[in-house]
């Protein structure tokens, strides 16, 4: 395709600057174009937390954020994923250990419904029975974290370490870990979406009930 083609047909479009979240502090995502601001909602962004905060030492984990609002020469996001690299994750399996992972999907004090995967690698072989306490403690500590949470702050524990480092801490007394890790984090419903679940269940229900005439 030619210079002049693709000129043609960037007229009558404008980029838009796409901006992180506010408690990733509005950081820039990079660039999108489109002919009309609406077109820009929907679309999605990967990144880095090593991008966003200049460490390489945490390009490992990536990060997914969804476009929702347009301004003038902006385009504002949410957070709807985090995750860790393959590499990465492959680098912490050693023959002889064990992997404990678990999926459990939580809703945090805002309801939002969140699916949170954490994983812990135990020096050596444990047997069953320790595989399961150590994903029992998964399981509660997640579910605190939730309920103590709003969707923002669920973010931010499982970003910076925290929730990993409070796993580690009570998992370690049921076999020895090498490491613990939050290896996936997914919004899975908005308030406003979970609202319209439970209100097209509650009709469904009343739907079922038996009238006696």
């Amino acid at each position: 395709m030619s210079e002049r083609s693709v000129s043609r047909q960037r007229q009558g479009k404008r980029w838009y600057t796409v901006l992180a979240p506010e408690q990733f502090d509005r950081a820039e995502l990079g660039d999108t174009m489109a002919e009309e601001p609406e077109q820009v909602v929907g679309r999605t962004v990967e990144t880095t937390l090593g991008e966003i905060t200049g460490d390489q030492g945490q390009d490992n984990v990536k990060l997914t954020f969804k476009i929702t609002d347009v301004g003038s020469d902006a385009a504002y996001t949410e957070f709807v994923q985090h995750e860790l690299t393959r590499d990465y994750l492959r680098s912490m399996v050693r023959r002889g250990a064990s992997k404990v992972d678990l999926h459990i999907t939580v809703r945090t004090t805002d309801d939002y419904r969140v699916r949170v995967s954490p994983v812990a690698f135990t020096t050596k072989k444990a047997d069953r029975s320790q595989e399961q306490a150590i994903r029992q403690i998964m399981i509660d500590l997640v579910e605190q974290a939730a309920e103590d949470r709003s969707f923002s702050e669920l973010i931010d524990s499982v970003v910076e370490g925290r929730l990993s480092s409070a796993i580690y801490g009570e998992a370690k007394t049921v076999y020895p870990l090498r490491r613990v890790e939050v290896q996936k984090l997914s919004l899975e419903a908005r308030p406003e979406e979970i609202a319209a679940e439970e209100e097209a269940a509650v009709d469904v229900d009343d739907d079922d009930v038996a009238v006696d005439e």
